[in-house]
C-alpha cells in the first residue's frame, strides 16, 4: 500500500488508516474473534496506521488493541488515540484529565508512548479551554516522551481555523469533509499548510451515506440528501461496481492528506479496501457520480456548540 509522510513530523503512514471505532462496537455488535482478525488483516495489507479513542466502546477499542498488538513490534505501526471525549455527553478537557487519560491509554494499549494524541470532538466545548488548558497540558506530556505529536479532531471546519490562529498544532484530523459529497476540507488545505500542520482525513463513506448499506439510526442526513446518495449508489450498481469503492478511492486523491482513516470489524472488508486503494479510479464513473451528487455538494450538519460551527 502507498505510504505518505505526515508533513512536519517524522511519521509515514499508509494512505488508508485503520479506524478501530468499529471494534469498540460503535456501529453494531461485533464478534470478538472477527474484530481481532480485522486488526490483523489491516496490518497484513499494510494499513499500519491505527486510530482509536477512549470513547470507542468506552475503552473497549483500546483494550482490544492492546491485546492484539501485544506481540507486534512497536516500531512497525503508528498509533493514534484521543482524549477529552469519554461518552456521548461526557467531555473533560481539563489538564488533570489530560494526564490521567494518557496514562490510562498507555496502559490499555500496552505501550510506553503514543505517536499522536488528538483532542477529540472539541466542537462540544468552549474552545478557549482547549487553547488555554488542554493543549498546554498535552505539550507537558509530549515533553515527557509519552506523546510524540499533538493535535485536534472534530467535525466543523471552524474549529481548525479558530485553534490554529491561536495555538500551534502538529496534526489535525477531519471527518466527513473530504468525500464524494463534501470537499470542504480540501478548501482548508492551503491554510493548514501555511500553519505547517500534518493533515489527516477520515470517514470516506460519511457513516454509510456513500455506500449501499443502511444508514445507522443516528445519521443526520435528511430525506432529500439520502435520496440523492441512493441515486449515486444506483449509478454505480448499474455500472457493475460499488459506490463505496469510488468513495474510498476519491478520498485518497488529495496528496496533501497523508491518510484516510476508516474502520470495520469485518476482515474481508478491510482486505477489500486495500485492494480498492491499489486500483486506479474510474474517471468517467467519477464524473457521472459527482454530477448526480451536485444537489447535495457540501451539505453538512451542526455538531457541538452552535458557535463552533460555520454560519
Amino acid at each position: 500500500m502507498e505510504h505518505r509522510p505526515i508533513a512536519h513530523t517524522d511519521l509515514t503512514v499508509p494512505v488508508v488508516g485503520y479506524g478501530a471505532s468499529s471494534i469498540g462496537q460503535e456501529f453494531r455488535s461485533v464478534d470478538l474473534n472477527q474484530a481481532m482478525e480485522s486488526v490483523r488483516a489491516a496490518l497484513d495489507v499494510g494499513m499500519n496506521f491505527i486510530d482509536t479513542a477512549p470513547f470507542y466502546g468506552r475503552g473497549m477499542s483500546e483494550v482490544l488493541l492492546g491485546i492484539i498488538l501485544r506481540d507486534v513490534p512497536r516500531d512497525s505501526y503508528v498509533l493514534q488515540t484521543k482524549l477529552g471525549r469519554y461518552d456521548k455527553n461526557h467531555f473533560d478537557f481539563s489538564a488533570k484529565r489530560v494526564a490521567e487519560s494518557i496514562d490510562v491509554s498507555l496502559h490499555r494499549l500496552g505501550t510506553d508512548h503514543l505517536d499522536i494524541v488528538l483532542c477529540h470532538d472539541i466542537e462540544f466545548v468552549d474552545l478557549r479551554q482547549i487553547i488555554d488548558e488542554t493543549l498546554p497540558a498535552l505539550r507537558k506530556e509530549q515533553a515527557k516522551g509519552k506523546v510524540r505529536y499533538v493535535g485536534i479532531s472534530g467535525y466543523p471546519m471552524k474549529i481548525f481555523t479558530t485553534i490554529l490562529n491561536q495555538a500551534p498544532l502538529d496534526v489535525v484530523m477531519s471527518y466527513n469533509h473530504f468525500t464524494l459529497q463534501n470537499t470542504q476540507f480540501a478548501d482548508l488545505v492551503p491554510f493548514l499548510k501555511s500553519k505547517q500542520v500534518g493533515i489527516l482525513n477520515a470517514a470516506p463513506f460519511s457513516a454509510r451515506l456513500l455506500t449501499n448499506d443502511p444508514l445507522p439510526p443516528w445519521h443526520k442526513a435528511p430525506p432529500e440528501v439520502r435520496a440523492v446518495a441512493q441515486a449515486a449508489a444506483k449509478v454505480c450498481i448499474d455500472r457493475g461496481t460499488d459506490l463505496a469503492k469510488l468513495a474510498l478511492q476519491y478520498s485518497l486523491t488529495n496528496p496533501d492528506m497523508s491518510s484516510c482513516v476508516t474502520g470495520s470489524a469485518n476482515p474481508t472488508r478491510v482486505r477489500e479496501w486495500a485492494k480498492w486503494a491499489a486500483e486506479p479510479i474510474d474517471q468517467p464513473l467519477l464524473a457521472e457520480v459527482l454530477e448526480v451528487l451536485k444537489p447535495i455538494h457540501n451539505w453538512r450538519y451542526t455538531e457541538g456548540k452552535p458557535e463552533n460551527n460555520e454560519a
